[in-house]
């Protein structure tokens, strides 16, 4: 397999990695060369971005021999039995982590410029290099990671050597390869472009990737009384916000959610994503399926938000949350401007759908045939302007390749035109 560039080793690499959008990963790029390929798959799963820094602890007069590794947050993993084997004393061993931990700290600012390292505290974590020749500071790399308390830690890569990437499975809990020629003598043969990558454009892709995170911050909303916990994100210049409601079992967490939500970012759009429920409302099954609950705290936290940014609001609604947001949105007073629906149930919302005046995109699975038969029935009972979207080939939860992409898009779309007042985009045949 050749790649053109990093770039487009990263768009490749992403579908791979899929799988792991549910757990709401951190991605980690080894500097330099992984920066462009981990921007990639950042951007493909809507995951932060940050690089993990580590330096190679190598044996004085033999440094090609590591004796271990340092990471930051004073990390280190070190191999007992090499330094025995290598008989050097234990004042040349510090004198090497103190050059090379000055290094690392160094390097960190300069990447970061200033920003602090993303925590990884029980985190799944995704570490992403340009590819794998000896495995040394890959191993390395999976080794801080986990020492800085990942709980599950992924290495991506589009190119390995064979025999080393099956050795890295000892380190990491997981190795995604793309191809493991067995010709292998070095990574850079299998790019047609693998010019070096430099500091500027390291500093660069991860200000860029840090853009909407440097606006988003954790808020309280106060619903009604009840305090729910809030991830509220407002890019520079952000025309509109739209707040998210999610579906049964799920939680601002969402990984689909927190997809769609870092599209509409990326447009210029503010997203808030809330718990509906309280850590003790959740317990009690029966509160999951409480319209009225739901659409009644949706209500509650449009208005709380609405007193704090003076921007048209929309909602976007998943499952339950899809009835919820239909609900909240029939009231006279709601302030919605638009509403998108992801493989909802707004047949739940009942005859509250008659007053809903928003416009209202509603998404469905091609092969979700029982919420697709409720959503059309939906349809004919709302008199706003609306749109059935069907995605060929999706189940209920838009799993399959290319399908979450898709629900983004038609949902930056609607959000875009309704309320920020683009021009509506022809819909897909």
């Amino acid at each position: 397999m050749l790649f053109t560039d990093r770039t487009d080793a990263g768009r490749r690499l992403a579908p791979a990695l899929r799988h792991l959008e549910r757990r709401d990963p951190v991605v980690l790029a080894l500097p330099r060369g992984g920066v462009p390929v981990a921007y990639e798959v950042a951007r493909a799963l809507g995951s932060p971005l940050d690089v993990i820094v580590v330096r190679k602890l190598g044996v004085p007069y033999h440094p090609e021999l590591g004796f271990g590794a340092i990471g930051e947050g004073g990390v280190r993993v070190i191999s007992d039995e090499i330094v025995r084997r290598a008989g050097v004393r234990e004042e040349d061993l510090a004198s090497v982590e103190r050059a090379e931990g000055a290094e690392l700290v160094r390097r960190a600012h300069a990447y970061r410029e200033g920003r602090p390292r993303l925590p990884l505290e029980g985190r799944t974590v995704i570490v992403v290099d340009d590819g794998v020749a000896t495995g040394a500071t890959a191993r390395a790399a999976c080794r801080v990671v986990r020492a800085q308390g990942a709980a599950h830690v992924v290495l991506a890569v589009p190119v390995a050597s064979p025999d080393v990437a099956d050795g890295l499975r000892e380190d990491a809990d997981e190795v995604v390869c793309l191809s493991t020629p067995s010709l292998f003598s070095a990574v850079g043969e299998w790019y047609r472009d693998f010019s070096q990558t430099s500091d500027e454009e390291v500093v660069s892709l991860l200000a860029r990737a840090s853009g909407n995170a440097a606006t988003a911050r954790t808020v309280e909303v106060d619903a009604g009384g009840v305090p729910l916990q809030g991830d509220l994100v407002l890019p520079g210049g952000a025309g509109a916000v739209v707040v998210f409601a999610h579906g049964s079992g799920s939680s601002r967490h969402s990984p689909r959610n927190r997809a769609v939500a870092a599209e509409l970012n990326r447009a210029g759009l503010g997203t808030l994503l809330f718990d509906l429920l309280t850590p003790g409302e959740e317990v009690y099954r029966a509160n999951v399926f409480d319209i009225a609950l739901l659409a009644g705290r949706l209500a509650d936290t449009t208005r709380w938000l609405r007193r704090r940014v003076s921007l048209p609001v929309g909602s976007f609604g998943a499952s339950t949350g899809a009835a919820a947001a239909l609900r909240a949105a029939a009231a006279a007073d709601s302030g919605v401007g638009a509403v998108v629906s992801r493989g909802g149930r707004p047949d739940l919302a009942g005859a509250d759908l008659s007053g809903v005046r928003a416009p209202t995109l509603l998404i469905v699975g091609g092969e979700d045939t029982t919420v697709l038969g409720l959503n059309r029935q939906a349809q004919a009972a709302l008199y706003c302007e609306n749109r059935l979207e069907i995605v060929p080939g999706a189940t209920h939860l838009f799993e399959e390749p290319g399908a979450m992409d898709r629900v983004a898009g038609l949902a930056r779309d609607w959000f875009t035109t309704h309320l920020l007042g683009k021009p509506d985009p022809e819909p897909a045949p």
